[in-house]
């Protein structure tokens, strides 16, 4: 008996050793990339890779000063925009017909999914082949821009769909009952309760577009998003100020991801007063 009562305080010791080293190798693999590539980013050295001897901030400027990672991160910014807003009003007005259809739903869901278990490079392929047959010009707008309203769309699905199911009916038939129109219940009742949800979910899709690669590679022509341009660097030539790229590309993923974030601890507005409704 006084074997047993020793061996458990010893075995939970072990496991909870096992776990410490678990999570720590865990976090390791996920970040260590990523702080060796901030550290490389202000090496001195026109190689990249360690040991270094020195370090500058002169690889920031010369990646900015080209003047083609400026042009690229405007035109990812411009479609990564351009796609979360559409992406994310074509959900919201999805979403918002099936809450009358609850059994269309429960079909409709798998096929706003298939997008995202499809492979990119099929889908890559498949738009090349669907804009070439169709002798649309190739570029930032009009072909990356479907391109990545199509992946975005989903995932702007998948995160209103759950806030706007939730709702409760009664508060919009009660907006209704005093006369207050369909639009009208939208903009004073349903928009303020999810304006968390959309915001968030904007910013998320803005982020989906702006890390997008392999699909936009095939339907990009001439032009450079953010991702094409750091392929080009990587296949073309190994830039010494490749990491400080990186790390200007991670930032302002980061910041878009934390004010996704952010806005997803937002409490909800508080509801307003039905007697305010008016026609």
């Amino acid at each position: 008996m006084n074997y047993a009562a020793k061996s458990k305080p010893l075995q939970k010791s072990r496991w909870d050793l096992a776990r410490v080293v678990y999570t720590v190798a865990f976090f390791m693999f996920l970040y260590v990339p990523i702080i060796v590539l901030c550290v490389l980013s202000f090496s001195n050295s026109s190689v990249i890779g360690f040991p270094i001897h020195s370090f500058t901030t002169n690889w920031y400027r010369v990646a900015l000063a080209s003047g083609v990672l400026v042009d690229a991160l405007v035109n990812s910014v411009r479609v990564g925009v351009a796609s979360a807003f559409v992406g994310t009003a074509l959900a919201l007005m999805v979403v918002l017909g099936l809450r009358n259809f609850p059994r269309v739903s429960t079909v409709l869901l798998p096929l706003m999914i298939l997008p995202i278990v499809m492979p990119a490079v099929v889908t890559g392929v498949i738009m090349l082949i669907f804009f070439g047959l169709t002798g649309v010009r190739f570029g930032l707008f009009p072909t990356t821009f479907v391109v990545h309203v199509t992946w975005v769309l989903p995932f702007a699905f998948l995160a209103l769909y759950p806030r706007l199911e939730g709702l409760d009916r009664s508060l919009e038939e009660a907006a209704m009952d005093l006369g207050a129109r369909p639009l009208m219940v939208f903009r004073r009742i349903v928009l303020p309760l999810i304006r968390p949800a959309v915001i968030s979910t904007l910013l998320f899709t803005f982020t989906l577009s702006f890390d997008e690669f392999v699909r936009t590679f095939f339907v990009i022509g001439s032009q450079r998003t953010v991702p094409v341009h750091l392929w080009i660097l990587i296949t073309e030539e190994v830039a010494p100020f490749l990491p400080a790229v990186g790390v200007i590309v991670m930032a302002v993923t980061l910041t878009t991801a934390a004010l996704g974030f952010a806005s997803s601890l937002i409490g909800l507005e508080r509801v307003p007063r039905l007697s305010h409704i008016k026609e």
